[in-house]
């Protein structure tokens, strides 16, 4: 008895089973809950912009969508994790513009800042503020840039650690005045802000929803932003490309997945985020904070990564910023 056909077909019917099941599987993504690791300690801007994008993502995929804070060595410890964890959309990683100054800072690290992840989408970005202490006698950024040339090298500016967006564009800022200031890294934003105020350091960049308040309690003084435009949530404050100085900075947030993630997942998460981010009570929270939302396509995303990568390691060779790996 010629078994041949019947034994063809079964074959066949279990491929076209297989592929069936794949077809639904990918479907009904995501199919459990979602973790996105954030690799910096809860409070700051990358982890409320996650956690606010989290929860309205929990609502369109009816998951819960978890938000796994793992800070440690410049984001390198949480980035890791996401970029070995298994690539089928359930794990992300949420980062700011260290990730991309990472690639030139650290000769060894243990994964591609482009490369390892499949770029979802930005969620948002933020300008930096320029401020100054109060005891500084320096009342804008043309006579800081004075005073930095008349005292070279007595100046101080202090950044939440080295790599940071904050550290990077006050380098650029020195780069493209040629002034000097010496450079004081902090383990976060909090602590240089308090020594800012208390008058130990004396130039201090960050993101407004970190230094407005501050500003307006009198504690320290801004001599401008470093955006393109002058932003929403203090339209009084002048652009430092105003006050004649092409410096423009600052940080954001973006969701990665890991390397090989399928391109639907990917691309259900990106118009995931990109409804969120086109909501008008959404996109008001953000602007009230200091940030502006955007949400883009994974391939603005990955372009705008490049960007970053190519930015910021110009930057740091230019600068001779090192750090011990």
């Amino acid at each position: 008895m010629n078994t041949g056909p019947r034994v063809a077909r079964a074959l066949c019917y279990a491929w076209l089973a297989i592929a069936c099941g794949q077809a639904l599987a990918q479907s009904k993504y995501p199919s459990r809950p979602i973790r996105i690791v954030v690799p910096y300690t809860p409070g700051g801007i990358t982890d409320v912009t996650t956690r606010i994008v989290a929860q309205e993502l929990g609502k369109s995929f009816s998951q819960n969508v978890i938000v796994d804070n793992r800070p440690g060595a410049n984001s390198i410890l949480g980035v890791e994790i996401v970029s070995k964890a298994t690539p089928d959309g359930h794990t992300l990683a949420s980062v700011i513009a260290a990730h991309a100054a990472n690639q030139t800072l650290y000769p060894k690290l243990p994964y591609d800042s482009i490369k390892s992840f499949a770029p979802v989408s930005l969620l948002a970005t933020a300008p930096l503020i320029l401020c100054v202490t109060n005891s500084l006698p320096a009342n804008s950024v043309k006579e800081l840039i004075a005073l930095a040339k008349a005292k070279p090298g007595q100046l101080t500016f202090a950044s939440s650690g080295i790599g940071a967006a904050a550290h990077l564009t006050t380098e650029l800022l020195m780069l493209t005045t040629g002034i000097k200031m010496v450079h004081v890294p902090y383990k976060g934003t909090a602590p240089a802000l308090q020594d800012l105020m208390g008058g130990q350091v004396t130039v201090m960049m960050d993101v407004p929803s970190s230094m407005l308040p501050h500003v307006r309690a009198g504690r320290i003084r801004t001599l401008g932003m470093a955006s393109e435009k002058r932003v929403a949530v203090a339209p009084e404050l002048p652009t430092l490309v105003e006050s004649g100085v092409q410096v423009v900075g600052g940080t954001w947030v973006g969701i990665l997945a890991p390397a090989g993630t399928p391109r639907e997942a990917v691309g259900t998460l990106a118009r995931a985020v990109n409804t969120i981010m086109k909501r008008p009570e959404i996109r008001e929270r953000f602007v009230q904070l200091g940030i502006d939302p955007v949400g883009n396509t994974p391939e603005e995303f990955t372009q705008f990564l490049k960007d970053e990568v190519a930015k910021w390691g110009k930057v740091i060779k230019a600068a001779n910023v090192t750090i011990a790996n």
